[in-house]
């Protein structure tokens, strides 16, 4: 599945008072019981319905899910699969609306998510760093099952439209709306955001999918597409690839052929070179391997030829040259 990484400026805090209740639900992870004094929580916005420099945004449906999704997951650095860079764990989130609007004119809602992390000195510059609003942007990684374009409601994953992101089509604005999360991994602290509001990396994961075979298929139905520069740099290399891989191909045909016409010299004489030239011109490659094996074994079975003056294994000469008979 092709993954899609996206980042918002969060808005991460520090919580001076850790209440009984959220005591409560940390311990739910801990195998060892932990007192207010041996954890440091935080606050952070995730993401929300805002459409994002990527020209993406999640429904309040996608947040809904997502706010459940994300109880319990764990925060590390950069997306790191490395244990030793897990650094946080959520305990915690709340879909919240306050009154503002999105660029759409619609209501605003972010995901917030609280988190804690336990009070060591490996911990301690970290701790330090987000407290002085250093460490603020943040990433997650997630998985839906749809793209959806905002102007036709076509399914990007499935199949390709004309709308470009950005553009307007009768005064509406195309964007991608990222629909029906199935799980929620991680989120990570990152350097570089995506989203203008909070801070968040969307990962987007589509089964075994490629997304240049999904253009050429989009191109095969001969329908008008609109391709945007990077669909087009990933038609190009896709080009040049294939462009190597027919010169090398072209270059193990005349190798193959040559040696065909080398092994037909050996066992089909009367042939000719010009002749088995013309046989190969009309045979596949496999064809062309089929026969050079054919003849591979016909040359095994009728050589080596005895020596003319030699004698046989029974001391008796070969009266009739039998060695020398095809």
């Amino acid at each position: 599945m092709r993954a899609i990484n996206k980042s918002i400026i969060a808005k991460t805090k520090s919580v001076k008072k850790v209440t009984d209740a959220d005591m409560e639900k940390i311990n739910t992870y801990a195998i060892s019981e932990l007192k207010s004094a041996d954890v440091f929580v935080f606050s952070v916005v995730l993401c929300d319905n805002e459409i994002d420099r990527d020209g993406e945004r999640f429904t309040v449906e996608s947040l809904k899910t997502l706010e459940k999704l994300y109880v319990g997951k764990t925060a590390i650095m950069n997306h790191s699969m490395k244990t030793e860079d897990q650094s946080a764990r959520t305990f915690k989130t709340e879909l919240i609306t306050d009154g503002r609007k999105n660029s759409l004119g619609e209501d605003y809602y972010y995901l917030k998510a609280w988190a804690y992390m336990v009070r060591t000195e490996k911990n301690a510059d970290l701790i330090k760093e987000i407290e002085a609003g250093i460490k603020k942007e943040t990433s997650v990684g997630c998985s839906v099952e749809e793209i959806r374009c905002s102007v036709c409601g076509a399914n990007r994953r499935k199949k390709r439209c004309a709308h470009i992101k950005g553009e307007k089509y009768d005064g509406r604005l195309c964007f991608d709306e990222l629909v029906n999360p199935t799980d929620a991994y991680e989120w990570s602290f990152v350097a570089v955001p995506a989203q203008k509001n909070a801070g968040v990396t969307k990962t987007f994961s589509e089964k075994e999918e490629k997304a240049t075979q999904n253009i050429f298929k989009s191109m095969e139905s001969k329908e008008e597409i609109t391709l945007t520069k990077g669909e087009i740099e990933k038609i190009l290399s896709a080009v040049k690839e294939l462009e190597e891989k027919a010169k090398d191909g072209e270059e193990y045909r005349k190798a193959l052929v040559k040696n065909v016409i080398s092994l037909s010299a050996i066992c089909f004489p009367e042939i000719g070179a010009e002749g088995m030239g013309d046989i190969c011109k009309s045979l596949s490659t496999e064809g062309l391997r089929t026969l050079r094996n054919a003849l591979e074994k016909r040359k095994t079975s009728s050589l080596p030829i005895g020596c003319q003056t030699g004698e046989t294994t029974d001391n008796k000469a070969d009266e009739n040259n039998s060695s020398f008979v095809f």
